[in-house]
């Protein structure tokens, strides 16, 4: 099975994150590294280089661009996607962080349980759209759509 040895986060010209938003950056982008599946079908009869890659995001002109290539730096795929279908859940999404922050702070465990349980919830269906939206283009195992979507809340929260 094919995966992502390096992601690159493109986040010139974007303002600096906060230290809780850098914090789930470094997690995701960890987290990523360790485990993940990132495989890349046969297009237009067309055979593709094999993986490892290295995946760069970015936002470019409103929309979400992965760009693709080996390890050997040989271009693999880029692909484009529109960002429409993820801003409700990214917007939710933040919220939900904004709260399970604040949590942390104050709250005892049962209600950052819930908070935290409801975050989940959100996490799960932004990495739901993610594996639609790249049917056809790449296939990831649902850990590694949780991990890529996050990345995308990241730049998002500064687009």
């Amino acid at each position: 099975m094919s995966r992502i040895s390096q992601i690159i986060i493109d986040d010139s010209g974007l303002p600096p994150p906060t230290p809780e938003i850098e914090q789930e950056r470094r997690v995701a982008m960890f987290d990523l590294l360790e485990d993940n599946t990132f495989v890349l079908p046969e297009r237009d009869g067309r055979d593709v280089p094999q993986g490892p890659y290295h995946v760069g995001l970015a936002i470019r002109e409103k929309r979400l661009v992965f760009d693709v290539s080996t390890e050997t730096d040989e271009k693999a795929a880029e692909f484009h996607l529109s960002l429409g279908p993820f801003r409700q859940v990214v917007k939710d999404y933040f919220q939900i962080c904004e709260s399970y922050f604040e949590a942390v702070k104050k709250l005892p465990p049962s209600q950052i349980e819930t908070i935290d349980m409801a975050r989940r919830g959100i996490h799960n269906e932004g990495s739901r759209v993610l594996q639609e939206r790249l049917e056809g283009k790449a296939e990831v195992d649902t850990d590694t759509a949780r991990r890529l979507f996050t990345l995308i809340c990241v730049l998002h929260f500064g687009g």
